[in-house]
């Protein structure tokens, strides 16, 4: 299965690259694998925390009738990542920049389908599945390799498969919290970006989840009885945090902390949930872009953080430095939160 993992080598790099005289970049200074043959010994024997991975696909969001342009994410995020200063607060010697999955030909076959047409969305939702296979088979590797995975770009759909591959990997259930302005629980209908935590729930991967900032508008009445019947789930509302500030922002993530933090978990961060950020579901309403800066470093802090996940962002041309910049910003958060 390892033939979707495309390695981020030297030659990448150096085309990437813009090396200043008197500075020193981040992408001086991490670390690349040079084989494919054998990931799990060669992440287990490096000396670092981090893996970061790409996941350019937009299959998951379309087979749930969103706006493709989420493949897109990973390389607008690379550049910039690879360019920012490498100094005792961005921690670069502690990162293997993995490389990306490549579903160029998933996606060439999306290209002839049309969301009007019921019978392609079902293709679609079958294509999600061998992506949800590649995901959750690196996850695992890198997990049971004892890193944390860093996950950048796709849909939510992958939520699925960083939670099955993490689990299987400590095999145990896992814990996550998810900055949403979605459930995604929605039924199980054949697999894409809105169902991606049902699947794992039902099949045994997920354990305790919390959503953080939920959307009244965009909630069905079905989704939230679900959510009330399930002892293992809780949520909090934007509208609750912020419009009608019943509850209290600080107060709120160490409640969410508490839900999650008995076990290992993931942070799956919605770009969706930040406001006016290009995705597949910009929103002109949601949390500011420092909010969930500091939601993203007062999670990672904990020990039990156990990757991170950041998707959904729909980068156009001209939206892509700002895109690449926002996620950078959140990866470094995260190195920082528990940087040794």
């Amino acid at each position: 299965m390892e033939d979707k993992l495309v390695l981020f080598n030297p030659s990448t790099l150096k085309k990437l690259l813009k090396k200043r005289p008197a500075e020193s970049k981040f992408g001086e200074h991490i670390k690349m694998l040079t084989d494919i043959s054998n990931i799990y010994e060669d992440i287990k024997s490096l000396d670092v925390d981090y893996v970061i991975l790409g996941v350019p696909e937009d299959v998951g969001v379309f087979a749930n009738y969103g706006k493709s342009g989420t493949s897109t994410a990973w390389d607008a995020t690379i550049k910039i990542l690879l360019n920012i200063q490498a100094n005792t607060f961005t921690h670069a010697d502690r990162v293997l920049v993995l490389g990306h999955l490549n579903f160029d030909s998933l996606l060439k076959k999306l290209s002839l389908l049309d969301q009007n047409h019921p019978k392609d969305v079902i293709k679609a939702r079958k294509m999600v599945s061998k992506i949800d296979a590649e995901v959750s088979d690196i996850i695992y590797k890198i997990v049971k390799a004892g890193k944390k995975p860093i996950i950048i770009g796709g849909g939510h759909n992958n939520a699925y498969g960083n939670l099955k591959g993490t689990s299987l990997a400590l095999n145990a259930r896992v814990n996550v919290v998810n900055f949403d302005a979605h459930t995604d629980f929605r039924k199980e209908e054949g697999r894409h970006s809105g169902n991606g935590f049902k699947y794992a729930y039902s099949e045994g991967f997920l354990r305790k989840y919390f959503i953080f900032g939920l959307h009244e508008n965009y909630t069905s009445m079905d989704v939230f009885k679900t959510l009330d019947n399930l002892k293992n789930i809780a949520y909090n509302t934007f509208e609750s945090l912020f419009i009608r500030k019943e509850v209290k922002f600080k107060a709120e993530m160490s409640k969410a902390l508490h839900h999650v933090s008995d076990h290992p978990f993931g942070i799956e961060i919605d770009c969706d949930a930040i406001q006016n950020i290009p995705s597949s579901a910009m929103t002109p309403t949601g949390f500011s872009v420092n909010d969930t800066r500091r939601f993203v470093s007062y999670f990672g802090k904990d020990p039990n953080a156990t990757y991170l996940h950041i998707c959904e962002a729909a980068p156009t041309p001209e939206t892509e430095s700002q895109v690449g910049k926002l996620i950078t910003y959140l990866i470094t958060d995260f190195l920082r939160a528990n940087a040794h």
